[in-house]
């Protein structure tokens, strides 16, 4: 775990000093990962600056014993590597039910917790644009396993 917050650290110092590309006022579209089942979210950024935005990603899951709903909520930063390939990393939090029934046993509840994100983007000259990222959420009581979950995940969003 140190190592992973290290690297991060230590990413952001590297491209810190990198040029920040205007980015797209608004872009919605998916985000597709795993994260203990979320396999897909459906994602809207919001561009608040020519280098910072929020994201909010509304993700569910739908198992054969567990189902459930999150929602996250980011604020990032965005650093020009090259042309249209951006570094970004991020900070939020957000919110989430679940219900689990399998054999007789069934439960439920409801959680909160925080989140990271670091990511890599590309940005098309058509209005496409493409991400992978890496997201550690920390809390979750009750649904994530030692109150931790995170997820790879590749994005798609239409930008307008």
């Amino acid at each position: 775990m140190k190592k992973l917050f290290f690297t991060a650290f230590l990413v952001l110092g590297l491209v810190w000093n990198g040029q920040a590309q205007k980015i797209s006022e608004n872009a919605l579209g998916l985000r597709l990962g795993d994260n203990d089942g979320f396999g897909a979210e459906i994602s809207y950024q919001r561009a608040l600056g020519k280098s910072n935005r929020i994201e909010a990603d509304l993700g569910w899951r739908n198992s054969k014993h567990v189902d459930a709903v999150k929602l996250a909520g980011l604020y990032q930063w965005v650093w020009n590597i090259d042309g249209g390939f951006n570094w970004y990393a991020g900070v939020g939090g957000g919110l989430g039910s679940w219900r689990y029934d399998h054999d007789g046993y069934k439960d439920n509840g409801t959680f909160v917790f925080a989140a990271g994100d670091i990511g890599i983007e590309y940005d098309f000259d058509i209005p496409l644009l493409i991400s992978l990222d890496f997201r550690p959420e920390f809390g979750g009581s009750g649904y994530y396993e030692n109150n931790y979950g995170s997820d790879i995940a590749l994005g798609l969003r239409y930008q307008f």
